[in-house]
This record gives C-alpha cells, structure tokens and sequence, in this order.
C-alpha cells in the first residue's frame, strides 16, 4: 500500500518514498562494510599486516578539536579502541545511504554505481583524515592505493547488489 507521503511497504513501485530509500541505504551500507571489514581482515590475516590505526588517530583529532575528553591512560585507549572502528562502520554505511538516497529517482547502471559508491566510500574515509592530517593519501603511492582497492571493490560490489535487491523486494523496480 502506497502511503500519501510516498513511503510504501512491498509493492510500492517507482514512488517509493524517501524512508524506505533510507532503510535500504542503511541495510545495504551495513552489508557493504561487513564485505570491506571482511576483506580487509582477510588481507591483514593473508599477508600478516598489521591493522591500521588510522580511525583511532581520526577520533583522537576530532575529540581533541572538540573539546572532549577521552580520559587517561588505558580508558582513552580503551575507548580509542571501541570509538576508531565505530567511526569506519558509520563512514561506511552513511556512504551508501546518501547514495541511496541522492539516486533515489534514478539510479545510474550497476556499474556505474559501483564505481560512484567505492569512490565515494574511498573519499569519505581518505578526505577527512587528510584534512586533518591523520594520514597523506598523496604519499601512498600505487601500492598503497592498490592495497586499500580490494576492501571498496567488495564494498561497493556488496552495496550495488543489496540495494538493487532490496528496491526489487519494496518493490521499487
């Protein structure tokens, strides 16, 4: 049934509504991070690299420039821990909402959109970690880019794949 406000349940068509674009994103970008998480660490594990510590350093910046204090000692370790993969998860599953829903009305060929989401996935985990001077994309050279490639190929892959299966399944498509 198709609501007034264009948020429909299952059959809603082309005129989804901008809540069920918003649900899809979210649960698209949530599987899209688990395939990136996952070949991320399959590549740690494969070629015995140490994990990055960049998302840790990003919540240190930012708590630092804000004002807010961690704590001491082990506890802002403890929470640097906790609060550096959070910040990659929500950077990795906002990503593909505000794909979701920017390409609400039209949404470029599965290709095309792969590309958009992994280079906008690579954008805003790089972007803001250059601006503060966390990392130096700049200097990774093709190897550093080649590396961090296989996580936002699954990434954007997974997310394409779940939104598309998901708009067949509100029937949006």
């Amino acid at each position: 049934m198709l609501r007034a406000d264009g948020a429909g349940s299952a059959g809603a068509g082309r005129g989804a509504g901008w809540r069920t674009t918003l649900t899809n994103g979210l649960l698209a970008g949530a599987a899209a991070t688990l395939a990136r998480e996952l070949v991320s660490s399959l590549d740690m594990a494969v070629r015995a690299r140490p994990s990055s510590d960049t998302h840790e350093r990003m919540v240190r910046r930012i708590a630092h420039g804000s004002h807010v204090s961690l704590g001491t000692g082990e506890r802002a370790t403890n929470r640097l821990a906790g609060l550096g993969p959070v910040l990659g998860f929500a950077n990795g599953v906002l990503t593909v909402t505000l794909f979701a829903l920017l390409t609400r009305r039209r949404r470029p060929l599965p290709p095309v959109s792969a590309v958009l989401v992994g280079a906008g996935g690579m954008l805003v985990a790089d972007a803001p970690m250059a601006a503060l001077g966390v990392a130096t994309p700049q200097s990774w050279g093709m190897q550093g880019w080649f590396e961090d490639g296989p996580p936002y190929v699954a990434y954007s892959l997974v997310a394409v794949a779940a939104l598309d299966r998901l708009e067949r399944g509100s029937g949006r498509r």
